[in-house]
């Protein structure tokens, strides 16, 4: 009764063709993805070419995009049943399987192709595996384990490396540096998807998703993890200055910017309500960016 009532409900508001393809590649959320690899192009590389710059960002997007385009067709069935989900273009039939399967193909080899050629070649083999980690390994995993946001995280933290790995001559290669901003990345999405797993639980529920970190969903286990990773995440921030990499300002800003988002998490720990997960939520979207740009700085 509940599938059909939803049914009924995405089906009355139709959208285009056009509309349904950029509703299905989240280009807004790739965008915040490019960010990350751009930002970090222009952190480690010397000098910036701005050829591999634009390839990057056009390359980068189409990739993204064509994973998230890869993760709805997969779970088309299961968006149904989620408030959250229900509008997309596949449950609403705005497009076929064949239609999207076709345009995630076509912009996944574009963005791998633009990535090899005008960046370097391990470039475009990272961006391959992203999508296949995303689509094949962290969608499936979902109502499976909670150990499926541990194995999201790697596609997750991938542009970053894409960004550094841009910035290298050659077959390209993964520095220290990038490394280390890699593991930034990875380490901020714990919190980060964590709290929007949280204030979304019920609805992920309902399609049998196991996104918190403990099987028990909203329990002690699961705030207490969210807390714990917003610790680990202060701690890495600061490996950059540790290895000689940026200054005190820099540094200083990540400090001020982990506390501020270590605070917001304490005080999600001890009042554990969906408010107090928002605003964690709120507080990492804006910790991300604000961090990438301080370390870039390198003063």
């Amino acid at each position: 009764m509940e599938i059909a009532n939803t049914d009924i409900i995405t089906t009355s508001r139709p959208y285009s063709k056009l509309a349904g393809f950029a509703k299905l590649n989240k280009f807004r959320l790739g965008s915040l993805v490019v960010f990350s690899a751009v930002i970090t192009y222009l952190t480690v590389a010397e000098p910036i070419n701005w050829m591999e710059v634009l390839a990057l960002s056009v390359g980068g997007l189409l990739v993204t995009s064509a994973a998230n385009g890869f993760n709805q067709i997969i779970e088309r069935d299961l968006d149904k049943l989620m408030n959250r989900t229900k509008d997309r273009p596949m449950p609403t039939g705005v497009l076929s399987v064949n239609e999207a399967l076709l345009f995630c193909s076509s912009i996944g080899v574009i963005g791998t192709i633009l990535l090899w050629v005008y960046t370097n070649p391990l470039c475009g083999i990272i961006g391959f595996v992203s999508i296949l980690l995303y689509a094949l390994a962290y969608t499936p995993l979902k109502r499976i384990t909670p150990f499926a946001v541990f194995v999201g995280a790697f596609p997750g933290a991938l542009p970053t490396l894409i960004g550094g790995v841009a910035a290298t001559e050659g077959f390209g290669e993964i520095t220290f540096f990038t490394a280390l901003l890699f593991t930034i990345q990875f380490v901020w999405q714990f919190p980060h998807f964590w709290s929007l797993a949280w204030f979304n639980n019920e609805d992920y529920e309902k399609a049998n998703f196991h996104l918190l970190p403990s099987s028990g969903g909203k329990d002690d286990f699961s705030k207490f993890q969210i807390l714990l990773y917003s610790v680990f995440l202060l701690v890495v921030s600061i490996f950059p200055f540790v290895f000689g990499f940026v200054g005190l300002i820099s540094i200083s800003a990540c400090i001020l910017c982990g506390f501020a988002l270590l605070l917001q998490a304490y005080n999600f720990y001890r009042v554990p309500t969906d408010a107090h997960a928002k605003r964690l939520f709120f507080v990492t979207l804006l910790y991300l960016p604000l961090v990438q740009v301080a370390l870039m700085t390198k003063a």
